[in-house]
Order: C-alpha cells, then structure tokens, then sequence
C-alpha cells in the first residue's frame, strides 16, 4: 500500500483500496453496509425494478462477465439496498453491478436490505454509490453531480462534502455538461480523457472546441499539446500558421497502437533519433494495473525467454 502511495503521488493513493473483492472496491458501497435493526434478505431478481434515477450510462459487459463467474462461485458478498415503493413494489437503489451479474449468474434470488427511503433519499444514495466508484465515465460523474444539485438541491459544496470531492473538481466536471454533444460523445468513448476536456473548456465558442476536439482525434495529441494548441488558438498567426507537432515515424506510431490495444489506455512516444519517453495516461485505478500488469507479464516472458535460452546453450555445450 505505502509503495503504491509513492508511485501514484500525493492525493492519488486514495485510489488504490486495500483489498477487493467480486471485481468491486471493498469499502465504496458504504451504504449497503448493514444498519442496526436491519436484515438482509434474499429478494427474488424478478421482484425488483430498475432504478430510474441511475447515473452509469455505460457498463461494461466485460466487467459484468467477470463478476458474474465470481458470484457463481462466492455469491454475492455485499447485499443490494432496494426501497420499498408506496404499491408495493421493490426498487433498486444501489448494486445496479451486482444485480446485473446476478441475473448472468443465472440467480434466481439477490441478498438485499429494503429501506423506506423518500424520492430525494434514494436518489442521493444511487447518485453518490455510483460517483464513489473508480470506472465511472467523466460525462456519468458529472451528469450525477448536476442531478444532486438540479434533484436534490445541493449546492456545490454540499455535493463536494458528501463526496469527498474537492469543490472545484466538482465544478470542473459539472463544466462537461457544457461542452458540444460531439465532444462529449469523444469523452464518453474515451478517446478524449478528462484532461483533454479541460483543455478545450478554455475555448470561448462551441465551432471551436468541436473543431480542436478533432485536430486533437486526428493528430493524437496528449493533453499538454492540447493545452498549448488552445493557448495558442485566438492568436491570429497561429490559426492560419500554427506550429503543428512534428510528423511521428508511422512505426512509432504503430508501436503505440499495439500498446492502447494491449492496455486499453492512451500512450504516447516521444521518439527523437532512437531517444526519447513514452508516456501512459490513465483515469482509473483498473488502467493503471491493467499498465503495470502488461510490463509485469513482458518481464515474466523476457525472463523465461532467456532462462530457454540459456539451457538451450548449456544443451549444446
């Protein structure tokens, strides 16, 4: 833990939990843990309703895949919370993963804790559940911060204390709401990152931060070459003579594809005659071990590759 502390840096160690457990963050669902005077019971999948306040637009199958052969053989280990609505019916308020998987799993009943919660409450809880998981998509987070400001009435230090957010990352990502359809369209599918979002937030018209969000798609620029394409933008001679970043070898170019295949994180090389760095950009705690688990497992096949090599020799002696 306190090794991952230095290599993440100050104020990004919260990111790595202690322990985990069903593919999920031990210690984020903190309000499924169970209250006094409460039970879990198993609740039949078919009885409960979809939650219409949920804020995770996009789940990704793959996760739900791996979670669910986990609760084929552990079962589920933290109950759902469900409220019961005024006809009767059981809501979902917070387990959306685990409810999913359950129904893959081929679960015919879930462990829950029923709650009479009002509108406002439940809405609170799902928003704040889902904004304390570390795979939420930027547009989802901040489409979860405007709702408990717009639903709930929060104002944006409300929000931040309840979140545990600092009041201005709050305020930067409710900003993404702001920006074009098409540029959050790029957000949402990843192909900009939350940096690139905030470097083209500093442009004053939509045309403009639709037309930079393309040069930045096109010419796969990192963030601080976005954040100097926007510094340099309303410069008269820079937007018909812009400086455009040096043309990359297209095997170094290659070279990086086959990396963001292989970790499904944005990579940057900066090669000059044979020297240079290359650089990852992650947004999540899962793209940071999916990078350290790709050089974990190309020093595992080096080694064993010299190791079959050295007793190949040996053989020949």
């Amino acid at each position: 833990m306190d090794k991952k502390k230095q290599v993440l840096g100050r104020g990004l160690g919260a990111l790595i939990p202690a322990a985990r457990g069903n593919g999920q963050a031990v210690g984020v669902d903190i309000q499924a843990q169970v209250q006094p005077g409460e039970l879990v019971r198993e609740i039949p999948v078919g009885d409960i309703e979809a939650n219409p306040h949920q804020t995770r637009v996009n789940v990704d199958p793959k996760g739900i895949e791996e979670l669910a052969e986990s609760i084929k053989v552990q079962g589920v280990m933290q109950p759902l919370v469900l409220r019961q609505l005024p006809e009767g019916k059981l809501q979902l308020v917070a387990g959306q993963r685990r409810l999913l998987a359950s129904q893959r799993a081929g679960k015919s009943t879930v462990p829950a804790i029923v709650r009479q919660l009002s509108d406002e409450q439940a809405i609170e809880l799902t928003i704040i559940e889902n904004l304390q998981r570390e795979d939420l998509n930027p547009l989802d987070q901040a489409a979860a911060f405007e709702k408990l400001s717009s639903k709930c009435g929060l104002t944006q230090e409300q929000i931040a204390a309840r979140t545990g957010k600092e009041r201005a990352t709050v305020a930067n990502y409710m900003r993404l709401l702001k920006l074009p359809a098409e540029v959050q369209s790029e957000i949402r599918s990843g192909t900009l990152s939350m940096g690139h979002a905030r470097a083209l937030m500093a442009l004053n018209h939509a045309e403009d931060q639709i037309l930079a969000a393309r040069q930045v798609e096109e010419k796969a620029l990192s963030v601080r070459q976005t954040e100097t394409l926007v510094a340099e933008w309303y410069q008269p001679k820079t937007r018909k003579k812009a400086k455009e970043p040096p043309r990359k070898d297209p095997n170094v170019i290659e070279v990086e594809r086959n990396i963001m295949a292989i970790t499904g994180c944005r990579v940057n090389i900066d090669d000059k005659w044979g020297k240079g760095k290359i650089t990852f950009e992650y947004n999540t705690l899962e793209e940071f071990e999916t990078i350290t688990a790709f050089f974990d497992m190309k020093f595992r096949m080096d080694r064993t590759e010299a190791e079959y090599r050295a007793k190949r020799d040996k053989e020949q002696i």
